[in-house]
């Protein structure tokens, strides 16, 4: 039975080389259900994946949009062309992490270059 709670999920940049105080211009907002605990809850994810977008923003550059997608093995993902053809951004161990702001994530860019983000804000959409 399903039970998670979509909810829409901002990571901003945290501190490293290029920007010792972390950024809020660089990041993402993704909508993805969540566990009471706040862990992303496959099941309620695979009964209604429709809304679980994804926003790639980037001081700079164009937005992304696209979607969290759960691959085989059990990783998710953000791929912004949903028949495969884009780049894909893999969170780095998203389905062990709390998705609760001061926690910390990574995600692998489509360059393969690993970065660590600051879960900013958690809302119920």
């Amino acid at each position: 039975m399903a039970t998670g709670i979509m909810k829409k999920i901002r990571l901003n940049l945290a501190r490293n080389a290029d920007y010792p105080n972390g950024s809020a211009q660089h990041g993402y907002e993704f909508v993805a259900p969540l566990n009471e605990e706040g862990f992303i809850d496959a099941e309620s994810w695979r009964a209604n994946r429709d809304p679980c977008r994804v926003r790639r923003f980037w001081e700079g550059e164009d937005d992304d949009h696209g979607h969290l997608v759960h691959r085989p093995g059990g990783s998710w993902a953000f791929t912004y062309d949903i028949d495969g053809e884009e780049d894909v951004e893999a969170g780095y161990r998203f389905g062990k992490h709390v998705f609760v702001p001061g926690e910390y994530v990574s995600i692998k860019d489509e360059d393969g270059e690993l970065l660590t983000f600051q879960v900013s804000t958690v809302e119920t959409v």
